[in-house]
């Protein structure tokens, strides 16, 4: 099991940049492929990006390629979304999420196991 906790969320203006943090308590962390998504306001959930085991593999909504990327330190137990060239429709609460047995091509959130509790961004334009 792996507890996650998001931080890093804001208020920016259009064109700028935040770092997303989620730190992960236990000693398994290096077994989850890691993934965030967001929640705008009448939305419904949508998945941004996720990331391997190891860090090497990637994967990209296409709509923000170029945009965010993904990272993680597993040293650290944390993983990273830089947002760069942010927009007001970026605007959302941001989570982070585990899942123990897909891969960086698992975009649905009902197959991530462990989620945070969400970081707020806010894009003003």
């Amino acid at each position: 099991q792996v507890q996650l906790v998001e931080s890093g969320g804001g208020l920016v203006q259009a064109g700028g940049s935040l770092r997303l943090t989620c730190a992960a308590s236990g000693r398994t962390f290096s077994s989850y492929v890691m993934g965030w998504f967001r929640q705008a306001p009448g939305k419904e959930r949508e998945f941004v990006a996720a990331i391997s085991r190891s860090g090497l593999g990637t994967n990209y909504a296409d709509s923000l390629k170029g945009r965010f990327t993904i990272s993680r330190d597993n040293a650290k137990n944390t993983v990273y979304l830089q947002m760069n060239r942010l927009k007001p429709e970026d605007t959302a609460v941001y989570y982070c999420a585990a899942n123990p047995s897909g891969s960086v091509t698992t975009t649905a959130g009902g197959l991530y196991d462990y989620w945070g509790q969400g970081t707020q961004v806010t894009v003003s334009s």
